[in-house]
């Protein structure tokens, strides 16, 4: 692992970070992907990444988040996605859409659109892919050790 990759592990887990984080790298990871017409997230040059769009649980319409992702299975055919929302207190609003319209999200990662289907983990499945992200990004542990919840984890899975 680089150093440059330790630095921001480093930084990534404190608490400074969780309070800026949140408005500053969604927000940039969204206008250059649309500018680059979905070519380029800039949070993905460190950790896989993909923008998850999947209608609000109350509102129907098409909700964009960047996310980090962690790659699953031959030809990246699955993903997990961990709802840590950087270590701030409240699950992100994207995991009450996916266990909402579980059924209806799509994926942009490298410049294409993939349907999937999400699956909230749970048990044995859950700790094994919790294993698998602190494998991934170890300051996800951080982030569980600063909230109550418990951090959501779902699998997506091309429809």
């Amino acid at each position: 692992m680089s150093r440059g990759v330790r630095l921001v592990q480093k930084v990534s887990s404190t608490r400074a970070f969780a309070r800026i984080a949140p408005h500053v790298v969604p927000a940039l990871d969204r206008v250059v992907h649309r500018l680059t017409r979905g070519r380029v997230l800039p949070s993905a040059r460190m950790l896989p990444g993909l923008v998850l769009t999947v209608p609000g649980a109350r509102s129907g319409q098409p909700r964009r988040t960047p996310l980090a992702c962690v790659p699953e299975g031959p030809a990246e055919s699955t993903w997990i996605l961990v709802g840590s929302n950087f270590g701030r207190t409240g699950h992100p609003a994207w995991t009450a859409n996916l266990l909402a319209r579980p059924d209806e999200a799509v994926i942009s990662r490298l410049g294409r659109d993939i349907p999937v289907r999400a699956e909230l983990l749970e048990g044995a499945e859950r700790e094994e892919a919790w294993r698998a992200a602190l494998a991934f990004w170890p300051p996800y542990a951080a982030y569980q050790e600063r909230v109550e919840r418990r951090i959501r984890l779902f699998r997506l899975e091309r429809r």
